[in-house]
């Protein structure tokens, strides 16, 4: 369950704070609807429950805070928004990536592909789907590890009719697993038809906490809506009749020639105007609101009219009884008929007399009535209560939609489970190969003119490095594929929806540091061959002789790829974007490498000679197959200016970072 206590987010300004002071409890085995109007504070709510906005209170998650959790996506699912993905990856290469986050077995994607209706997309483009796909996979993200609690925020905004009671009917289907539903709405009648408790909230602040029985007897109450040209007439006999009756009946013009009537039945309100001759367009029951935030259910009056069936029960919901009046079909519905027989008796016996009032919120206390766009004309919309036959009420409800069956998450050893996700992310998008491609062919070109003007010496040649460039283009995609390795998570952050912000893991950045290695060296190698090889069918064997020294070479090479490489990755994470993680690379060349260049060429008095061979006196070990030359080559590389830049450039970020994730943690 879900127990919020004292929520109260930081004011801004001399404004009061959008959230104040707000407790409640969702319970598992039942739908919690946090009802309000817009800008009443749902969202901010449920972010200080899910620690994403800084505030006071407290929220326990099966008696457990969210940061006290160590693995949040496991016990809270979170819908907010759309879905936090890649536009160019796939339906099912993003589920598999969460797979892999969230250590679940990675068949668990098609099943979860299969529940919400997605196997024919699967291959389709995130950045392609519509909206109610979109809220389609943003449930099956929320899902997929198997939480216990859901947390959607206006997870129905923008969908049909009948998207919205398939959506409601998954949230049914997992609360009578046991699991615990919190979803936020501003449409009464939505929480009425999806929800077992409705939790109100008004400025901010709770102004109610109750059943969806005594929600819908505070909240909602019946009405007759009238169509009429005599509108003023029709009103005036309305209220002299219900005066000489000694009854309340409240009547409102909302302008035009529509009436809506509280208090009152279609059988009076018909009889009176037949009796005096008044001509009726429209008669039908319906059910009203009380407070702000009242309209139809979303998509409810376009498709009605279009599909008759579009309307009727999904999962546990209610009936759509005329124009939007709410009958509830289904033994597990918290209000039956008889409640809803109740609401269509004449409220107020013990007040006498009768009110007209204009359709103005002011005049009605506040309260806002429904607009004309409530009702939509058609024969069927007058049938009222008659809808609620004993036929209607026997039927047996409609079966529950299935979900997967749960799974025992088997957490795979630490350094497994980010680096299956790392190659996941980067593999899933086609950014990586074409900024491969595009190292390659300019590299390629490069290499081709250098040669042909001259002056170039060969190991510059192969690593197409003009001299008036501060890096090769090689060193330049390197780092622009480990500035993305952080970049795309900032931008698109999969691994956010319940954190807030991409977790600063060292298990997720040695992953990012392993994978952006790799990628690297493989992008140094397939540069150097095909600049060697372009080079041989240009200008012959000449140029593609291998140099003497072709070791230290090569460690410098795969050094300066791999340095520049994990200089983005490192400035990507601290700095939360891909364009400062390609400004770090850029400024070793351009900022660092001349200090260390003035640093090292200041006059000294003694220097490094003979390092090796102290080593191996001091250590006492001989080194094996002349390991002395491969350190004494590792250290001219650190010697060079580039190198020596790198070097200093990577621990500074390296520091930065850690002291970055351990003042997170300590948060």
């Amino acid at each position: 369950m879900i127990q919020a206590f004292g929520l109260t987010s930081n004011s801004r300004k001399d404004l009061p704070p959008a959230v104040d002071d707000v407790s409640f409890e969702a319970r598992a085995g039942r739908v919690t609807a946090l009802l309000g109007a817009t800008g009443a504070g749902k969202t901010t709510a449920l972010r200080l429950m899910l620690e994403l906005e800084q505030g006071r209170g407290l929220t326990y998650f099966r008696g457990r805070p969210l940061h006290r959790i160590a693995h949040p996506s496991r016990e809270v699912g979170v819908l907010m928004g759309d879905v936090p993905g890649h536009p160019a990856r796939t339906v099912r290469g993003h589920l598999r990536m969460l797979c892999a986050a969230a250590g679940v077995p990675v068949r668990r994607a098609d099943e979860m592909l299969e529940v919400v209706g997605l196997v024919s997309l699967r291959d389709e483009r995130l950045g392609t789907l519509s909206r109610g796909m979109d809220r389609r996979l943003g449930l099956a993200c929320a899902l997929l590890p198997d939480p216990h609690t859901l947390v959607l925020d206006d997870p129905t905004e923008g969908l049909s009719t009948r998207e919205s009671h398939w959506l409601h009917g998954m949230l049914r289907a997992h609360a009578a697993q046991g699991g615990s539903v919190l979803f936020t709405t501003s449409e009464p009648k939505e929480a009425a038809r999806a929800a077992d408790h409705v939790v109100t909230l008004e400025q901010g602040r709770l102004v109610a906490d109750q059943e969806v029985t005594e929600f819908a007897r505070t909240r909602l109450r019946p009405r007759v809506t009238v169509r009429t040209p005599h509108a003023a007439r029709l009103a005036a006999l309305l209220a002299k009749e219900a005066r000489t009756a000694h009854r309340s009946v409240e009547v409102v013009q909302e302008g035009g020639n529509r009436l809506s009537v509280y208090g009152s039945t279609c059988a009076d309100v018909g009889e009176t105007a037949f009796r005096h001759g008044v001509l009726v367009h429209q008669l039908a029951d319906e059910i009203g609101d009380m407070g702000p935030g009242a309209g139809p259910f979303p998509g409810e009056a376009a498709e009605a009219a279009q599909d008759p069936l579009a309307g009727a029960t999904g999962p546990e919901t209610g009936e759509l009884l005329g124009d939007g009046a709410l009958g509830v079909a289904g033994p597990e519905m918290r209000g039956g008929p008889a409640a809803h027989d109740d609401f269509a008796s004449p409220s107020g016996s013990h007040v006498h007399g009768a009110r007209v009032m204009p359709a103005d919120p002011e005049a009605h206390g506040g309260q806002m009535p429904h607009s004309s766009r409530d009702t939509h004309s058609g024969p069927a919309e007058g049938s009222g209560h008659a809808a609620l036959s004993p036929a209607t009420a026997s039927r047996a409800p409609v079966p529950l939609s299935p979900l997967p069956p749960p799974i025992s998450v088997r957490s795979a050893p630490s350094p497994l489970r980010p680096l299956r996700y790392e190659l996941r992310r980067a593999a899933g998008i086609g950014t990586g190969f074409l900024t491969g491609a595009a190292v390659l062919v300019t590299s390629a070109l490069t290499a081709v003119l250098l040669a042909r003007v001259g002056h170039t010496p060969q190991a510059r040649l192969l690593a197409a490095w003009p001299r008036e460039l501060p890096l090769p283009p090689a060193a330049l995609g390197a780092g622009l594929l480990g500035a993305l390795a952080f970049g795309d998570e900032f931008r698109h952050p999969a691994l956010a929806a319940d954190r807030g912000t991409v977790p600063r893991r060292l298990g997720l950045l040695t992953a990012k540091l392993v994978v952006a290695a790799v990628t690297a060296l493989a992008l140094a190698f397939f540069v150097v061959g095909c600049d060697a090889e372009v080079l041989y069918l240009v200008y012959g064997r000449e140029l593609t002789e291998v140099p003497a020294d072709w070791l230290s070479l090569s460690a410098s090479w795969f050094g300066l790829v791999v340095g520049c490489a994990w200089a983005g990755v490192l400035a990507a994470g601290i700095f939360r974007s891909t364009t400062a993680g390609l400004a770090a690379v850029v400024s070793v060349p351009i900022l660092v490498v001349p200090l260390v260049r003035k640093a090292l060429d200041g006059g000294s008095v003694r220097a490094a000679a003979g390092l090796p061979a102290r080593l191996r006196e001091v250590l006492l070990l001989q080194w094996p197959f002349g390991g002395e030359r491969y350190l004494a080559g590792a250290v001219r590389v650190v010697a060079q200016p580039v190198g020596g830049a790198l070097t200093l450039s990577l621990t500074a970020l390296l520091c930065a970072y850690l002291l970055t994730a351990l003042r997170s943690r300590v948060r």
